[in-house]
């Protein structure tokens, strides 16, 4: 009854926060209220030593079961409300991932801790454990110890789990070069990350790697990216006519976000001439995209307008004193 008169509440607010919450917790609160009401009923029954021993060795168990429920319920809820609220299909969704990574990370800790401690409290409500538990503290050193060595790669990336969550180096949906492999950063778990590799593929990288090691991200500040094509011309090329072409190029394209481009003759070489195209765009995808068509429309630009710019080979040939020149294409 009080479950339905809060969801008719709830209905009538704007937002979904509350309606998350009640859906999340209904199931776990309704089997807590039916557990408190056994326990108060249990005091008016006549059960002999025996019955009523087995009902309170059950209530201390199922009990802490129930309230561990509620509280993984509980933490469900605020990560739903959360992810809810933020929007990474935006443009500039830097804070929205921000906000996502963190809770992500966090959710799990947080199950995680309440999964441990309600195991805690069941095995604690039962005697006999809990005697053998205090004897076995007391020779319990050396299995510690060889436990603990055994685990140390598992600890280690569970710690640097829950510091990437404040450092943040990494975040949901960042554009990432790992081992050489560019992706997106798929899913970020306890002690492994998923990174979505180019061609589909998934690239599982343990935690610590990102704490411990250099990697590249594209997306730390802004997803903004620079982006360059380079071209090879001829030493006798009239780069003025290429960067008027490349102007046009860069301004028709709808890839290009506006904030800049340039043309520059960046080395040269006995042969050629080295050519960099900046272009700006939004993000990773854009700025690969408009790169390739740059390239593509500068080639076809040379090959069609301008095929001196090509790049030759000049050799020089010696006979008699007398130096002629040939040109080999």
């Amino acid at each position: 009854m009080a479950l339905a008169a809060l969801r008719r509440l709830a209905q009538r607010t704007a937002g979904r926060s509350d309606d998350v919450i009640l859906s999340r917790i209904a199931s776990p609160t309704r089997w807590i209220a039916i557990a408190i009401a056994l326990s108060f009923s249990q005091r008016s029954l006549a059960l002999s030593n025996w019955v009523e021993g087995l009902w309170q060795q059950a209530a201390g168990f199922i009990l802490p079961g129930l309230i561990g429920w509620l509280a993984i319920a509980i933490i469900h809820a605020m990560s739903d409300i959360t992810i809810a609220r933020s929007d990474i299909s935006v443009a500039d969704n830097l804070q929205a991932r921000r906000r996502r990574t963190r809770v992500t990370i966090l959710t799990r800790i947080a199950i995680f801790l309440a999964v441990f401690l309600t195991v805690c409290m069941m095995l604690l409500s039962i005697p006999g454990i809990r005697s053998v538990g205090v004897t076995l503290m007391a020779s319990a050193g050396l299995a510690g110890l060889a436990v603990g060595a055994a685990a140390q790669p598992a600890l280690k990336n569970l710690i640097a789990g829950a510091q990437l969550a404040f450092t943040e180096p990494i975040r949901i949906d960042d554009v990432v070069i790992v081992d050489g492999e560019w992706g997106r950063i798929e899913d970020i778990r306890l002690t492994f990350v998923v990174i979505r590799i180019w061609d589909d593929r998934r690239l599982v990288v343990p935690v610590s790697k990102f704490l411990e090691e250099s990697f590249q991200n594209w997306t730390r500040a802004s997803s903004q990216l620079l982006g360059s094509v380079f071209l090879f011309v001829d030493p006798a090329t009239d780069v003025s006519r290429i960067r008027t072409a490349a102007k046009a190029i860069v301004e028709a394209n709808e890839k290009w976000d506006r904030r800049f481009w340039n043309l520059q003759v960046t080395d040269t070489k006995p042969d050629s001439v080295e050519l960099r195209v900046l272009v700006t765009a939004a993000d990773a995808s854009k700025a690969f995209d408009l790169r390739c068509d740059v390239r593509e429309a500068l080639v076809g630009f040379i090959a069609r307008e301008m095929p001196e710019a090509i790049v030759r080979l000049r050799l020089n040939a010696y006979a008699g004193g007398d130096i002629s020149h040939a040109e080999a294409h």
